[in-house]
């Protein structure tokens, strides 16, 4: 059985805090604190910028947050000790998701395993007892290496029209070749939890899966200025009965993971070591069980780039700017209980998620009911920024 205390303590990426890392926290009396993550500890910022939104707003983020000064609120590590719910001291601060007037939003099937498991759900309609007969059936049909098929291309359109010949295209076959990208919402702005949180799986679920995945963190004129990492939790049931629901698949209290922390852009960290990420995952469970993946972005179908101008562009505004998950190429299908089964979630499993350049991202499964719940959105943040003097 994994300790989620001893899981959570190495968060920071491989290189310490030579980055420019921003995140948030809760200082209790006060309220939310924006941090920067330095050597001497985790610094209060607030003064300086209000909102995590108004420091990626900034000409150069990784520079102004080096700039900015505050105070100190103690070591990372006992502030990160202090973050899960269950044994918090509600006297000392924790942390928060490194997210809060940005939109969040998602990428679906951008890796072309991904995009295979969606049409595998989609032809088993939710039922994963079929997904084992209908993955040869679909592999037979389209391939499993479909890596260099650029979507949009003249050689994806021709497979295109092949499959509609033999009435074997999907609707996400339509997102993972064609030239558009499938982009959602994951959660409202501030409905994100960060590092040490309580993950939500949604009870009336019974196949489901974590999704790890780079992060882009996108400003209001559509550059991206770094990353972070996710977990598109995902409940491939609901989505399998239609993706009609997706919303309710993707979109549920604690649903949305963001962490440990913003890292910007800078001389040591290029959108090249962004192209470049290997994210791996751990799944372990309170039955001893124990999971683990990874997740290439040298085989993503699409550049960053192209689904950062996708999202925000002359059709579409975000003035906040955007969190946007890039897709993962991670769905495991190896059975945990019955033969058949595949993979699930239970309560209490611990999921990390890493890479060197960002850092770990670990939460604890818990139904979506037992988390805790969301109560502190935009009003109440705008009301306690006013009352505060920062606004």
């Amino acid at each position: 059985m994994a300790d989620f205390q001893a899981a959570l303590a190495p968060c920071l990426p491989d290189d310490g805090t030579a980055g420019a890392l921003a995140g948030r926290a809760w200082r209790p009396g006060i309220g939310p604190a924006v941090i920067a993550i330095r050597e001497e500890g985790v610094i209060d910022i607030t003064a300086r910028f209000a909102t995590l939104r108004d420091l990626c707003e900034t000409p150069d983020p990784a520079a102004a947050l080096r700039g900015a000064t505050g105070d100190n609120l103690g070591p990372l590590a006992a502030i990160l000790a202090n973050t899960p719910a269950d044994t918090r001291d509600l006297a000392l601060p924790h942390l928060l998701a490194p997210a809060d007037l940005q939109a969040i939003k998602a990428c679906g099937v951008t890796f072309p395993i991904s995009m295979l498991e969606r049409v595998i759900e989609e032809r088993a309609r939710g039922d994963l007892a079929a997904a084992a007969r209908f993955r040869d059936e679909v592999n037979a049909l389209i391939g499993d290496d479909l890596a260099k098929l650029k979507p949009g291309s003249p050689q994806a359109m021709a497979l295109k029209a092949a499959l509609i010949e033999q009435n074997a295209w999907s609707q996400y076959l339509e997102v993972g070749i064609g030239p558009d990208a499938e982009i959602f919402s994951k959660c409202q702005p501030m409905a994100a939890i960060g590092t040490g949180a309580d993950a939500g799986v949604h009870p009336g679920s019974s196949w489901n899966n974590p999704e790890p995945e780079v992060v882009l963190v996108i400003n209001a004129q559509g550059r991206i200025i770094g990353a972070t990492l996710g977990n598109d939790v995902n409940l491939r049931d609901v989505e399998g009965r239609s993706a009609l629901l997706l919303s309710k698949a993707k979109d549920n209290n604690a649903s949305a993971a963001i962490g440990p922390f913003l890292r910007f852009l800078d001389a040591g960290f290029t959108l090249d070591d962004i192209r470049n990420t290997v994210v791996t995952l751990t799944v372990e469970g309170p039955d001893n069980y124990r999971l683990e993946g990874a997740s290439s972005m040298t085989r993503i179908a699409r550049d960053p780039e192209d689904l950062a101008g996708q999202l925000l562009n002359a059709h579409h505004a975000y003035p906040d700017g955007a969190l946007l998950y890039l897709g993962t190429m991670f769905a495991p299908i190896e059975d945990r209980d019955a033969p058949g089964k595949g993979f699930t979630h239970k309560s209490g499993d611990v999921v990390t998620i890493a890479t060197p350049r960002l850092g770990r991202l670990v939460n604890r499964i818990r139904p979506t009911d037992q988390c805790e719940r969301w109560t502190f959105g935009t009003g109440a943040l705008m009301r306690n920024l006013a009352g505060r003097g920062l606004l």
